[in-house]
């Protein structure tokens, strides 16, 4: 069977849980750089798994759009389509913004992330760590990804942002049905949406030293609308990856003897195991997306005007074409790309803050729980059934239980 004699790939089942990177070399082998693929509903689009091709899509706005009113699939999607919060049509949010009105909101958004003082991001994220693990360390065992690694970046960015520390249960609920693309999704963005209106209603009358009060200030002309899309966008790029970012890193650190002797012997290899998890487990596996402005080719596939690109980070970070030397520790080799590539790519100051969390978070949990070890066989460990970010539904461990900072003070 040729390439193109093999079917389309269905963008969901449990494969994506299990061996994500078995089924990436698989989808490769049989269709190549560019493949076909069939999401919900059977809508179709491409899946970009390669390096190369994957970086060229991403240095092409005009040629590949991130206008998604291109999409010649509108017709075909249903009102209650589950993937429509992460694909949506007429969004004024900066996914959905092309050329200088696009380069403009970039700008509006890092100059709000830079004003958060490193020293207080790092500083919260230390005290919402440590009151988070003060509510577990004499229990004996948790789950560090329900009361631990899912409830921190939260906290923080609740904080920077503007949000009372309260709200932010609730956002985390509103914002994991959301990015599973599930039941519960539509109603998961209503909420988000809500809180962030009246987050910003609430700074228009009282600013603070918070990012939404940097972004109503800036004098760039953008609506309230369009303000609080974008901190939506922030919020849930911000969050949900963060904290697969610190369950994958302490996954690998509990599991792979390589890191063993970093639970006893210090930090140094904390850093190495979240660059290697970027590598080789990235929390954010594809992304809608890219719509082609014309008829072109990519990787040997003609490419229709109109139709969807899903870039495949994950799959691009392990092309044997630019990974011969794949499963050896990556050190600091930066050349991934689970940050996303060219003009459309997380904001630098957004990965500061997104690292800091995580590095602070995984860093104060050893420090308090030194003796941590995973409850279960790492064979036991289950992912969450989403094509999109790759996270782990559990990671039960076990410790000496300690008595709490709070109570010691």
């Amino acid at each position: 069977m040729t390439l193109s004699e093999h079917p389309p790939v269905p963008l969901s089942g449990p494969r994506f849980q299990t061996d994500p990177n078995e089924l990436y070399r698989q989808i490769r082998r049989e269709h190549g750089a560019v493949a076909p693929v069939v999401l919900d509903g059977g809508i179709p689009a491409w899946l970009v798994l390669g390096y190369r091709e994957l970086h060229q899509v991403t240095s092409d706005p005009a040629l590949f759009s991130r206008d998604s009113d291109l999409w010649n699939q509108w017709d075909a999607i249903p009102a209650d389509w589950p993937l429509l919060p992460m694909i949506g049509r007429k969004q004024p949010s900066i996914l959905y913004t092309v050329g200088e009105r696009h380069r403009e909101r970039a700008g509006v958004i890092s100059a709000a992330l830079e004003g958060i003082d490193p020293f207080l991001l790092k500083e919260r994220a230390e005290r919402f760590a440590d009151e988070l693990i003060d509510a577990l360390c004499g229990k004996g065992s948790c789950d560090i990804i329900a009361e631990y690694a899912m409830l921190l970046p939260v906290r923080v960015l609740a904080s920077v942002y503007g949000f009372a520390d309260e709200q932010g249960p609730a956002l985390v609920t509103a914002m994991n049905d959301m990015i599973n693309g599930q039941e519960g999704a539509l109603e998961g963005q209503r909420h988000l949406a809500e809180s962030m209106f009246a987050l910003l209603a609430a700074k228009a009358e009282t600013p603070g030293d918070d990012v939404a009060s940097r972004m109503l200030a800036n004098t760039a002309g953008f609506t309230v609308e369009e303000i609080a899309q974008d901190l939506m966008v922030m919020m849930a790029a911000g969050h949900q990856p963060t904290a697969d970012w610190i369950g994958n890193s302490l996954r690998l650190m509990l599991t792979d003897d390589r890191f063993a002797a970093s639970l006893s012997g210090g930090r140094h290899s904390v850093g190495e195991a979240m660059n290697e998890v970027l590598w080789e487990d990235t929390p954010t596996q594809n992304v809608a997306g890219r719509w082609a402005s014309r008829d072109t080719h990519l990787g040997g596939r003609r490419i229709g005007s109109g139709d969807l690109l899903l870039l495949g980070l994950a799959a691009a970070n392990s092309d044997p074409h630019v990974r011969a030397d794949a499963g050896r520790l990556t050190g600091g080799n930066n050349a991934y790309l689970s940050f996303g590539h060219g003009e459309h790519r997380c904001p630098f100051p957004a990965q500061e803050v997104a690292e800091t969390i995580a590095r602070t978070g995984i860093e104060v949990l050893l420090d308090r729980l030194p003796d941590v070890d995973l409850a279960v066989a790492g064979s036991a460990l289950a992912r969450r059934p989403s094509p999109w970010l790759r996270g782990l539904t559990a990671l039960p461990v076990t410790y000496t239980p300690t008595p709490a900072i709070g109570a010691l003070g």
